[in-house]
């Protein structure tokens, strides 16, 4: 991982909003991923192509226009190549996915998934999924919000860029239905502990492990080539889930 420069020290709103989770680093994108983007962006893609160079902010979106169809609505941030994306949206087609991720690369890959397995119940933004949270998503219109395997910024002067931060927790708060689900997982033991302490500042949110702490691996999760690296590397594989109240 590369060196980042060190930002200034802000306060309050304004350090919240100079932060992010992620850098640009996407990598080679293959002719057949270009090729799905330019192709397949107009019918799945939310908000503006992706130009390899910008992360544009999403405008306001009606999502049963978008989907062509009112239904409730899971979010993924940070999708990587987008397996448990297209798995999810296959196995539950009564809900409209959207999967949020900045690299085009996956984005390209999952576009081609979705067209290959006919998945009209999946949409796609390359946007930072934060700023989306905090500024144009529908307050309590989620039923999920799922995070996977983020980015750990092992190094201490880096954890300030970890999405999972008590600001974002209470974005996701507020873009839950009542009953609805946060659900996490890492392959970075001090994340995880991380993970807990950042969610446990919010009160509408209610641990769904009986001793407070993390859940059993979720059946339909599926065990990903990005999981299964970290598993080789001896990682191993916390689980978190909470419920709206």
């Amino acid at each position: 991982m590369s060196e980042l420069p060190e930002l200034p020290e802000l306060d309050g709103d304004r350090r919240a909003r100079a932060i992010r989770s992620f850098v640009r680093r996407e990598g080679r994108i293959t002719d057949a991923q270009a090729d799905a983007l330019e192709r397949l962006w107009p019918q799945y893609g939310l908000g503006p192509m992706p130009d390899g160079e910008h992360v544009h902010p999403l405008p306001l979106i009606d999502f049963a226009v978008a989907f062509g169809r009112a239904a409730p609505l899971s979010l993924e941030i940070g999708f990587g190549n987008g397996e448990r994306l297209a798995q999810a949206a296959a196995a539950h087609p009564e809900i409209n996915h959207i999967g949020a991720e900045v690299h085009r690369p996956g984005v390209g890959r999952v576009l081609q998934e979705v067209e290959k397995a006919g998945l009209g119940n999946v949409r796609v933004m390359c946007a930072d999924a934060a700023e989306f949270l905090r500024t144009t998503a529908p307050k309590g219109a989620f039923c999920e919000v799922v995070v996977q395997f983020p980015d750990p910024w092992h190094k201490t002067k880096h954890h300030k860029r970890r999405i999972i931060q008590p600001a974002f927790v209470a974005t996701v708060a507020e873009a839950l239905a009542p009953g609805g689900r946060f659900k996490l997982a890492t392959d970075w033991a001090q994340y995880a502990e991380h993970m807990l302490e950042a969610i446990a500042t919010e009160p509408r949110l209610k641990n769904l492990s009986p001793d407070g702490r993390f859940v059993p691996r979720p059946d339909d999760r599926p065990l990903t080539r990005f999981e299964n690296r970290g598993l080789r590397l001896g990682h191993e594989v916390a689980d978190l889930e909470f419920i709206r109240l």
